[in-house]
């Protein structure tokens, strides 16, 4: 799901890179490398995770107020077990075919994508019960034929092109995706274990799978990775894409929203960071949104206190 078709690498090779390259395209004081001062020197003495940050489906935040101040615990809703057994069933099959390749070599592809035709059933094993198991197998087992054919299609596709190809080669072009990066986020206020959900060096793009509707918030989620990445290794990270991932129709839709990771962004970013962090270190309590979902997990929580 991560890789990309032809429509979107060229919108990617024609448009969003050479943007990305102009030297106005981002401040330089927006760069994750400046993290040591303003506007992004953290203001408190404070670890946030980027989807503390991020994720702000509660308009008022009260979900992080509730969570750090109140010691309420967050109680997963069925969307959110739907899209962590996505994120589980994407990486699995990418790791494991990565992993099977240095075990076989390149004389045994044929064996590699044998091994990973099937579904593992410890990923079954996880759909939960009742009508959510019924959703949930139904989703990890499509999740996990998409990403089998796209393996098998780019395995072919580069042993037909270069027939003296080296098992690393072969990984590094084929399966150019770094999934679950750790990456140490306190220059800039941000937990020491956050990680992408994947990373492609060869674009260069962070990326963020989402599963349910569009929100504008989302591209926070890479904005923090971009930053957190410039303040460790000091190169530019310029471009994101949130991938939505939708199973409709007896199969799985996937929608690509590739954009530059702007100074708007980035400032929307650190402000939201800032805000959060007064928030919980001198315990503003932000009240109850007016926006209110009813699947919000901390609902319960928060309606109760």
């Amino acid at each position: 799901m991560y890789f990309l078709n032809d429509e979107e690498r060229k919108l990617l090779l024609r448009k969003l890179l050479p943007k990305s390259r102009a030297e106005a395209a981002v401040a330089d004081e927006l760069r994750g490398w400046n993290w040591h001062q303003p506007p992004l020197e953290p203001l408190y003495d404070l670890k946030l995770a980027v989807y503390e940050v991020a994720g702000q489906y509660c308009s008022s935040g009260r979900d992080l107020f509730l969570r750090k101040v109140r010691g309420a615990k967050l109680i997963a809703n069925s969307e959110m077990q739907a899209g962590s057994l996505l994120h589980e069933t994407v990486a699995l099959a990418l790791t494991s075919a990565k992993r099977l390749l240095y075990t076989y070599g390149i004389e045994r592809v044929d064996q590699v994508l044998k091994d990973i035709v099937q579904v593992p059933n410890a990923l079954i094993s996880k759909a939960g019960v009742g009508d959510r198991r019924v959703y949930n197998e139904i989703l990890v087992k499509a999740a996990w034929v998409y990403e089998y054919n796209s393996i098998a299609s780019r395995l072919q596709s580069y042993l037909s092109r270069f027939p003296y190809i080296s098992v690393d080669s072969l990984v590094t072009l084929a399966l150019p995706i770094v999934l679950e990066q750790r990456l140490d986020g306190s220059f800039l206020g941000l937990s020491k274990g956050i990680s992408t959900d994947a990373y492609v060096f060869s674009e260069p793009m962070v990326l963020d799978m989402k599963l349910g509707l569009p929100r504008p918030f989302h591209r926070l989620s890479t904005t923090g990775y971009a930053l957190a990445m410039e303040s460790l290794y000091e190169f530019p990270v310029s471009l994101g894409c949130t991938v939505y991932v939708e199973y409709k129709n007896n199969r799985i839709h996937v929608n690509k929203d590739m954009y530059i990771i702007s100074d708007e962004l980035r400032q929307w970013f650190i402000d939201s960071r800032d805000e959060r962090m007064r928030m919980v270190v001198e315990e503003i309590d932000p009240g109850v949104s007016n926006n209110c979902y009813d699947t919000c997990p901390m609902r319960t929580a928060c309606k109760g206190v």
